[in-house]
């Protein structure tokens, strides 16, 4: 995997963080760079702790799974990526909370990483250097997520489904992409 694509993959993987990051900077009244500090550390943890996760359970499966490892890519990237688009076109309104608290932001951290668990297992299956693959989504999650804190508390929630669509279209491309190089390549 190059590293554009990894790159285009933690920015898909990104995205729900930085959607709840810029609902973060929405409501709060002034913006600590503290807070979106801790805001960037909590998302970036958790996105770069859940695809290592999902790699080594993945891994202990690679060798049984390998004739299939591409529909699976395919199919986990697809839904991941649909289920953010779907979220984008979405009419509910979340609750905007600018509580940093270790509770409130695990929960968060936790509900916007699960689909990189998905990834994770993708990783086993395409061979991927896991430790590297995981700190740079840590990385691009983390500056994402303060840059969404600050365009909240500037701009307010118009560029949250945008983030959703852009991240949904993303992960859906690559996951098309993995299936058709192992199809006819």
């Amino acid at each position: 995997m190059s590293l554009f694509e990894l790159f285009l993959i933690a920015l898909g993987l990104s995205m729900d963080a930085f959607a709840v990051s810029i609902c973060k900077g929405l409501s709060m009244p002034c913006m600590r760079w503290k807070h979106a500090g801790i805001i960037g550390l909590w998302f970036g943890s958790f996105q770069a702790l859940m695809p290592a996760i999902g790699y080594f359970l993945g891994y202990q499966f690679r060798t049984v799974i390998t004739r299939f490892d591409h529909w699976i890519a395919f199919i986990l990237l697809g839904i991941i990526g649909f289920n953010m688009a779907k979220e984008a076109f979405s009419k509910s309104e979340e609750e905007m909370d600018c509580s940093v608290s270790p509770g409130n932001m695990a929960l968060l951290a936790i509900a916007t990483s699960i689909d990189a668990l998905a990834i994770g297992v993708t990783f086993a299956f395409l061979n991927v250097q896991i430790i590297p693959a995981v700190s740079f989504i840590g990385i691009v999650t983390f500056a994402l997520s303060i840059a969404g804190v600050r365009i909240g508390n500037v701009f307010g929630i118009r560029y949250k489904s945008k983030a959703e669509l852009a991240g949904g279209i993303i992960l859906i491309t690559m996951g098309l992409k993995i299936l058709i190089e192992h199809l006819f390549f």
